[in-house]
């Protein structure tokens, strides 16, 4: 169910990195906990995040949730066509659902996150909400 060359955090972000460059995103764990997606607010293009600290905010029906820095570095591309159709983090959370693509400052810090076998068994230790 998660691409096994992504990275995750406890806080149910991923990371695809590939070079210098990572591409951010929430994972199906998180949108269905979320619900439908109806705005996500993003860092601007050139912009810092900071690994563990909030960058920006998805908007559902149920709530308003933080989205956090898997990484560290600067932001390089925002996905503009969720400002059109921001439900399409609910139906490719993992793909075309991507939020921000970022400039690594230290790709070892990826190294700190989970794999998609732990980040499985993560979600599974939690049950499915109600």
């Amino acid at each position: 169910m998660y691409p096994s060359d992504y990275r995750y955090t406890q806080e149910h972000e991923w990371i695809k990195i590939s070079g210098d460059t990572g591409t951010i995103g929430i994972t199906d764990y998180a949108q269905h906990e979320l619900g439908d997606v109806v705005f996500v607010e993003f860092p601007a293009v050139g912009a810092k995040i900071v690994a563990g600290k909030s960058f920006g905010t998805v908007e559902s029906v149920k709530a308003v949730s933080e989205i956090y820095a898997p990484v560290s570095g600067d932001v390089t591309e925002v996905n503009s066509a969720l400002a059109n159709a921001p439900e399409t983090v609910n139906s490719d959370p993992h793909g075309a659902g991507w939020l921000i693509k970022v400039k690594l400052a230290n790709p070892a810090e990826a190294s700190s996150l989970m794999d998609a076998a732990s980040y499985q068994a993560f979600v599974s230790e939690k049950g499915t909400a109600a």
